[in-house]
């Protein structure tokens, strides 16, 4: 039986902001009818704008949404209402309607039919066409080749000229590794043009010059890297692994994983949502992905503040960090994630780069970490040893509204520009997304 959420937790599966505060207006006893809980799920029915009463439900264990309005927010205010109401105590326990138990049937067969094509060996390379496989490895080495001979120009010809470049520098070498099927290198390209328009950017675009070509020549070498390096080198070149593969062969850890943050970003017409996690008895950091074109929604079955027992299945590489959900055990509950001091933290990091060169993004929670002002203004995150990692928070006043000059377990995605606050954790306000 799940224990009921708190409110913070409730409101931490809305979308966006509207949809947290048009959930108030529907979160009444008033405005429900046939509610009811069992543990597993809660269901209710709030009048909408028609004759007919929406009906709104929640599967706890994924957890999962459905509701009748027209909504395309998932999930909408009526689920997030009904969910306040059942975080408050107001929803009493009850048989369920056979809508719910349709809809639950539904969801447990679909999922018993993806594990079951997941266990029928797709992943294991039958039906792939070696020529086709053959084919793309040859346009890549192509498409890598040309890749090095660019950057050695860039460096011949002087960085100077990058400042006052044409966005169509970078933009062309990036299609061309497109047409050479190698999209995870066209993505970082493509990025580069950015950074001349940056603070102490020479020295940025050198190293990240300096990161494509060490892993154009890694590629190169593939043949002597050990069977993690190579599978890391595939990946950020752009091979994918598919799901199937990952789910049947992949390193398996199971665990009470801590959500610590979620952040989604927007390019072109993808959307992509990084989820962290942290073991509490393993302490290894996990990454879980989900993308959405227009039209489609992002996975909120991970909510920041819970903690699930579950199984993860790891993508191959040197440092494992990606992973994918396998196998859940039970409803997620809150729970405030274990946090660590800064050179703790820094050693960790240290550690995972010397394995991944091409690490940009690491998972930092900081227990007892206190907020400062350095000399020039800029934030700063302390811990009670006196060690310090800069801060770029989006929302510096509701960061040091928040910690009040007391200290906090703060998480948040540590690049090489500083701590990018997610979540944090308040003896007194419970979790807040920053």
């Amino acid at each position: 039986m799940s224990e009921r959420w708190g409110r913070e937790q409730v409101l931490g599966l809305a979308p966006d902001a509207a949809a947290a505060k048009a959930a108030g207006g529907v979160a009444r006893p008033a405005k429900w009818a046939g509610t009811g809980c069992d543990g597993e799920a809660v269901w209710g029915e709030c009048p909408g704008s028609g004759k007919s009463a929406y009906r709104a439900c929640a599967d706890l264990a994924g957890p999962a949404f459905r509701c009748s309005c027209p909504s395309r927010k998932i999930p909408c205010k009526h689920v997030l209402g009904l969910l306040l109401l059942w975080a408050d105590g107001m929803v009493e326990a009850g048989a369920r309607p056979g809508w719910v138990t349709e809809w639950t049937e539904q969801r447990r067969e679909r999922a018993e039919r993806a594990a079951r094509r997941a266990a029928g060996g797709k992943g294991d390379g039958r039906g792939r066409d070696p020529k086709t496989a053959e084919r793309r490895e040859r346009r890549v080495d192509d498409g890598l080749a040309e890749l090095d001979r660019w950057l050695r120009d860039q460096v011949a010809h002087g960085l100077a000229q990058a400042e006052q470049a044409p966005y169509r520098l970078w933009d062309d070498a990036a299609r061309r590794l497109v047409d050479a099927q190698a999209g995870g290198l066209a993505g970082q390209v493509r990025g580069l043009a950015a950074i001349p328009r940056t603070p102490g950017w020479p020295g940025r675009l050198l190293e990240e010059y300096a990161l494509l070509r060490l892993l154009v020549r890694a590629h190169r070498r593939r043949g002597e890297l050990s069977e993690g390096l190579r599978a890391t080198v595939r990946s950020r070149i752009g091979f994918t692994v598919p799901q199937e593969e990952v789910l049947s062969g992949g390193e398996r850890v199971r665990d009470r994983w801590c959500v610590t943050g979620s952040r989604d970003t927007a390019q072109d017409l993808l959307t992509t949502r990084r989820v962290w996690l942290r073991g509490r008895e393993s302490g290894r950091a996990a990454l879980v992905l989900s993308f959405a074109t227009p039209g489609s929604t992002l996975d909120a079955s991970l909510v920041v503040g819970t903690e699930v027992d579950a199984e993860l299945a790891f993508y191959p590489g040197a440092q494992p960090l990606r992973a994918l959900v396998a196998e859940r055990f039970g409803a997620p509950v809150p729970g405030t994630p274990p946090g660590m001091a800064v050179k703790e933290f820094l050693d960790e990091h240290a550690a995972a780069l010397a394995r991944d060169p091409w690490l940009d993004r690491w998972p930092a929670t900081l227990d007892g970490a206190r907020l400062a002002r350095g000399e020039e203004g800029d934030l700063y995150a302390v811990d009670d040893a006196g060690d310090a990692l800069p801060l770029r928070p989006t929302d510096p006043w509701r960061l040091l509204a928040l910690s009040g000059g007391g200290p906090v377990t703060l998480s948040g995605e540590w690049t090489p520009r500083g701590l990018r606050p997610l979540a944090a954790w308040h003896e007194t306000e419970g979790t807040v997304i920053l």
